[in-house]
């Protein structure tokens, strides 16, 4: 049953404020903790070291322990509702064929499935709009490995030259971003987000996935050993690269941003780095008495 079947135009945003004023509860062992000022922050969900999730608004990303599923926001079956439901409709005017719709949700591990609304209503175009939003989910994935997301930008301290034997600290600044197309008639927007990093220092060593992509440091403390330095044990020229892993998420019109399976993997230019050694002498000689002495 959509929200507006309770009977009055105003109940139809009671569902959403229910569940964001419900108590904490557990349904197959994964806790929902409080809508309050402490649990609600910007975006995604996080799993805690006891692998329940702490709640942020209102979803997103591969870490969303719910699934969706858009219905219907009312139909000219529902003979006795129908007039007041569509009067507080979008109108969906875009095209002729656009129908509103509800999201609901459902936690992945409840058995059977619970739903709740979750938002809307958003405009779908089409003459089956579940159906188009279950084929876009079915090519979200390949549309995402096809979006053209920007690669991380690496920096070297020192560079670029460095010592052998020293610490080199190693940093990349990856960016999120969003995208905007169209598929089958609906507005889509693809964000990718940066979670993760692989290291290649050019000697061999290959460090990753990790979710450290480090810093630079001030002046003064160059040299220090960072999450992400490396230490090289031999000179020579050689290319540094990181490959950045991007989870992705999309939203169809506006509504709740899913999760798109799969990741995204960036390769950056490589970063040039020359290695150098360092050669420490003692001089002795007087150069007043002996011009030709070492260091003279």
């Amino acid at each position: 049953m959509h929200p507006f079947l309770r009977g009055q135009v105003n109940v139809l945003l009671v569902p959403l404020f229910a569940a964001l004023l419900l108590p904490a509860s557990t349904a197959a062992g994964i806790e929902i903790p409080d809508w309050d000022g402490t649990d609600v922050v910007v975006d995604g969900w996080s799993p805690t070291n006891q692998g329940n999730y702490t709640q942020q608004a209102p979803s997103a990303g591969p870490q969303d322990p719910y699934v969706y599923e858009a219905r219907v926001a009312c139909t000219s079956g529902d003979s006795v509702t129908f007039p007041e439901c569509a009067s507080v409709m979008p109108p969906c005017a875009a095209r002729s064929d656009g129908t509103a719709v509800y999201w609901y949700h459902s936690l992945k591990a409840a058995s059977p499935s619970v739903w709740t609304f979750h938002s809307g209503p958003e405009c779908v175009y089409g003459e089956k709009p579940r159906d188009i939003l279950a084929e876009i989910a079915a090519q979200i994935a390949q549309e995402f490995q096809r979006t053209p997301v920007a690669p991380a930008t690496i920096g070297s301290q020192p560079g670029p030259h460095t010592l052998r034997g020293e610490e080199t600290n190693v940093y990349a600044d990856a960016a999120t971003q969003s995208f905007n197309l169209t598929m089958l008639g609906q507005q889509v927007t693809i964000t990718a987000t940066p979670v993760g990093y692989t290291w290649n220092y050019g000697d061999g060593t290959i460090w990753g996935p990790t979710p450290h992509h480090g810093a630079p440091l001030h002046q003064d403390r160059i040299g220090e050993q960072t999450q992400t330095s490396h230490i090289y044990t031999a000179t020579g020229r050689l290319a540094l690269t990181v490959t950045t892993h991007f989870d992705g998420t999309y939203s169809v019109n506006g509504g709740p941003s899913l999760p798109i399976p799969g990741q995204g993997n960036i390769p950056s230019a490589p970063l040039g780095l020359t290695v150098w050694r360092a050669e420490t002498r003692l001089y002795a000689d007087n150069c007043i008495q002996n011009p030709n002495g070492v260091g003279c």
